[in-house]
């Protein structure tokens, strides 16, 4: 039973200005990553997939490097478009979060919408799966909102906030079934 691992990129280094996409990882996000390649279900990985986010292009680099994968680069794994407001400090972030999540039609602010979002990340996941080995699991990294969205329609539920994955600094992992797309685990730490 082949599996993909939705996986988002752990702590990144926040700099306000340079454009978000092009933040790298953390030291903190770098050394979690490492706890990750420890565990038995990234050795069993026979592909790699990844937003083209530098963020998430570092995280997959390190996949590929432990475990001799190249990684491949999928524009549509990118997070939800925000590039309309840019860096916004956490506590706006949150509200403006809060409301692309509730109001999942409308633009807030100018960001992508949430219901076009999902579409994107919906389709950008198919051609995955179509493309990879199917006999080998697949790492899919990408980013915290679109991971959310792309659980809502796993679980064939309405977007919400409360399928974001927890924590605060991102390195988290679900995983299903390739072939039924059943959940087999909801989110968990990358280096649980």
């Amino acid at each position: 039973m082949p599996i993909l691992h939705f996986i988002t990129h752990p702590e990144v280094v926040i700099d306000p200005v340079t454009p978000v996409p092009e933040w790298p990882l953390s030291p903190e996000g770098i050394r979690r990553m490492g706890l990750a390649l420890e565990r038995p279900w990234m050795s069993r990985l026979g592909s790699v997939f990844s937003s083209a986010e530098r963020k998430a292009t570092d995280a997959a680099q390190l996949i590929g490097d432990c475990f001799h994968l190249s990684p491949v680069v999928v524009g549509e794994l990118g997070e939800n478009d925000r590039s309309a407001t840019g860096y916004l400090p956490k506590a706006e972030f949150e509200v403006v979060a809060n409301l692309f999540f509730a109001q999942p039609e409308r633009s807030v602010r100018g960001w992508e919408r949430a219901v076009d979002a999902q579409r994107r990340i919906n389709a950008a996941v198919d051609r995955v799966i179509a493309e990879a080995p199917r006999d080998r699991n697949i790492a899919v990294v990408s980013h915290g909102g679109v991971g959310s969205l792309l659980l809502c329609h796993l679980k064939g539920i309405p977007i919400n906030r409360a399928e974001d994955q927890p924590g605060a600094g991102g390195g988290c992992v679900y995983s299903f079934d390739l072939e039924t797309r059943t959940l087999l685990s909801g989110w968990r730490r990358i280096e649980d």
